[in-house]
């Protein structure tokens, strides 16, 4: 079936299928509403999404799977449509990858000393225990 260019734009979803199809709840859509990171297409009590809106969602959830706060995610997304542009959201976004990445590597160094001492701790703990049973 050939499909116009223009034919997937008038296609909507419904929250329910919205959240099925990327695994959240209705309450967190409505959130991501609430916080104007989203934007559908409102009919009284019933919400109809859009590709743009579609779209908007895989961006938080990537966004959100990255570690990025809500803050962030909507100014990343925001400044596709507003000045600077897409060269701009690009280099915010750049940036941010590069504090992020800077703050996952201190939590990688914490871990691994948090590791190291839990290994220090248990060998002193097993050698007290041994001594004791020995006694």
């Amino acid at each position: 079936m050939t499909r116009s260019p223009n034919q997937d734009d008038d296609r909507t979803w419904t929250i329910t299928s919205m959240a099925d199809e990327f695994g959240v709840t209705l309450r967190t859509i409505r959130h991501y509403e609430d916080v104007g990171l989203i934007a559908p297409e409102r009919h009284g009590t019933s919400r109809l999404f859009h590709p743009r809106d579609r779209i908007r969602l895989q961006l938080v959830l990537r966004g959100k799977r990255l570690g990025f706060s809500l803050p962030q995610i909507r100014t990343i997304v925001n400044m596709y449509d507003e000045q600077p542009g897409e060269a701009g959201q690009l280099e915010y976004l750049l940036t941010q990858i590069e504090v992020r990445r800077s703050e996952l590597e201190q939590m990688r160094r914490d871990v691994d000393e948090t590791m190291t001492e839990l290994e220090l701790v248990e060998r002193r703990c097993r050698q007290d225990l041994t001594a004791l049973e020995s006694s």
